[in-house]
């Protein structure tokens, strides 16, 4: 498969919300030993909404416009800050895809670059701050070799995943530098950052997605 069509972002979007309503609790437990344990809630419910606020939103032959404007209803949805991380990772890779009525595999790619820069520039992190952006940068990156080596959809996303999972490994030796985990980052050590995990799970949702449609 090598074109994804602007009315086919609901159904590629159901695989994200599929898997965090899956993975809710296991995500919960992990940020209630780092965080305010409300993770799996924020995810599922942000995402659980977004194939809905994406059908309600959508612009006929402008799949980037749709991703804004759906991702800005997000925001409102799960007014957190890993609410707000997602929703502005989704407008800012909405951005990318202005005017284009189809996505193939490089504009699939220019998507989660974008969707990186998104929470990097909101959330004022880099990667190494062990955050989200440490699955999701890794991940973007493979997307962008996968796509410029002429992988089709699937071997981006195959090639994301796997960037996500390594990115997640790598913050079990990561020092947390921001809100409640970095009171307790002594027990950070050894473990996987939950919302680098998250990443990883929005990650395997649209390569479920995309198998579905």
């Amino acid at each position: 498969m090598n074109i994804i069509t602007c009315d086919q972002l609901p159904a590629l979007f159901e695989g994200v919300a599929a898997i965090f309503a899956e993975k809710r609790e296991e995500l919960c437990d992990m940020d209630a030993n780092m965080g305010d344990g409300d993770l799996g809630l924020t995810m599922d419910k942000g995402y659980g909404a977004l194939p809905g606020l994406l059908r309600e939103n959508m612009e006929a032959g402008d799949a980037g416009k749709t991703l804004m404007k759906a991702g800005m209803k997000m925001s409102s949805v799960v007014p957190s800050t890993m609410g707000t991380l997602m929703s502005s990772g989704i407008m800012e890779g909405g951005k990318a895809l202005k005017g284009r009525a189809e996505i193939g595999p490089a504009d699939l790619a220019a998507y989660l670059t974008a969707f990186a820069g998104g929470i990097q520039k909101r959330g004022k992190c880099q990667q190494g701050d062990r955050t989200i952006l440490d699955a999701v940068a890794p991940a973007a990156e493979a997307a962008e070799k996968a796509a410029a080596e002429g992988g089709d959809l699937a071997a981006v996303l195959a090639a994301a995943c796997e960037g996500a999972a390594q990115g997640v490994e790598a913050t079990k030796g990561m020092t947390p530098k921001f809100g409640k985990a970095a009171v307790f980052a002594a027990k950070a050590a050894g473990v996987a950052d939950q919302g680098a995990v998250a990443g990883m799970y929005m990650l395997r949702g649209l390569k479920r997605g995309l198998e579905a449609l």
